[in-house]
Formats: C-alpha cells, sequence, structure tokens
C-alpha cells in the first residue's frame, strides 16, 4: 500500500488518547512509507494525522469540501490539498488517491466514510483492504452490531471479512497489506443472492 485514506474524527475528545493515537498512526504510516490521504482539515484527529505523518516526513494528501476549506478549517501543510465541490466528490477523492481505508475514532461523518467503504467492496467499486482501529475498545458495540448484521443474514457470506478490525495500529496494517479480495456482487449470478 503506497497509500492509505485515513477516516477520523475532526474534534478533539477531553481525552488526551485519542489525539496521541492519530498523531502516532501518522508517524507510522509516513516511517513505513504509506501516504496519508485524508479530509484535509487542521482539526482534532485529523490534524493530528496530519501533523504527525508531516512531522515524520510523510506524504500528506488533504482532499477538503469548498464549505470547509472556506470556513478556514483547511490545513495548508498539507503535501497537497485538493479543495473540492462537496462530500461526495471527497470520498470518490479519497478512493481514487489511496490503496486501502483506515478508519481512527470519530464521529458521524467518519461512521458515513467507512460504511461507504464496506458498501462499495460489497458491491465491487473497489477491490481495497478497510480497516478499523478499535482502541480503546471505542468500536466494540459496533463490531457487535456488524457481527449482528452478518448473524441476521444482512451480511453475505463473501462479505463477512471486507471489515479488517484490529486494536493495535501494527497487526491492522500488517492484516490489511495481506487483504485478499472477495467476490463482490457485482461478479454474482442470481442464485448467488
Amino acid at each position: 500500500m503506497k497509500r492509505i485514506a485515513v477516516y477520523c474524527g475532526s474534534a478533539s475528545p477531553a481525552d488526551p488518547r485519542y489525539v496521541a493515537l492519530a498523531r502516532e498512526v501518522g508517524q507510522t504510516l509516513a516511517t513505513r512509507g504509506i501516504g496519508v490521504v485524508y479530509g484535509g482539515g487542521r482539526l482534532g484527529l485529523m490534524g493530528a494525522v496530519a501533523a504527525g505523518a508531516l512531522e515524520a516526513g510523510g506524504e500528506v494528501i488533504g482532499v477538503i469540501p469548498e464549505a470547509l476549506a472556506n470556513a478556514e478549517v483547511a490545513n495548508h501543510d498539507c503535501t497537497e490539498l485538493h479543495v473540492v465541490a462537496n462530500m461526495h466528490q471527497r470520498k470518490q477523492a479519497f478512493t481514487d488517491l489511496s490503496d486501502g481505508f483506515l478508519t481512527l475514532p470519530g464521529g458521524v461523518g467518519t461512521m458515513d466514510e467507512l460504511w461507504e467503504a464496506v458498501s462499495w467492496a460489497q458491491l465491487g467499486y473497489h477491490a481495497k483492504p478497510v480497516g478499523l482501529l478499535n482502541a480503546f475498545g471505542f468500536y466494540d458495540d459496533l463490531l457487535a452490531f456488524n457481527r449482528r448484521m452478518i448473524d441476521v443474514g444482512f451480511v453475505r457470506e463473501a462479505h463477512v471479512g471486507i471489515l479488517i478490525a484490529e486494536p493495535e495500529i501494527d497487526v491492522l496494517l500488517a492484516r490489511m497489506a495481506a487483504h485478499k479480495p472477495h467476490r463482490p456482487i457485482f461478479a454474482m449470478t442470481p442464485d448467488d443472492l
């Protein structure tokens, strides 16, 4: 993987572990020679990921919608900063510019990005690894809900392994690097569905 799209919150929670984690992830990716593609902001976990990667000499590509760039939250320290018209173009750019997706703790926007990456993988719009860093047990409930969707039958057996979750960044990156694409819905017959 040459570049990974990192999804995370633009907020800074009161618990300092989250910002420290984001900075560490940015540093880890940079020291491994993996570029960061992210939301282009300078605030919260987003800003910490970018700062960590830049401090370690890494490539950081920000993709930010005009409305947010105009609100003066754009990070002009990025290696490249792409200003796009809207959130749809932003998410498409994440997919086009990256070789995988890594989700850190975050809120509603982060969940939107994560589930779109999973959904697009199921369908066959991409065959890239989708990683979830479950640091501090932040995503325990989400993983339980994902398991429920699988158990009830809303996630096909062929797609159970799309979401790769681990609590440690090194283990998660190793699993993402070993990712083998699954059979997408676009390649299935009506009998498979």
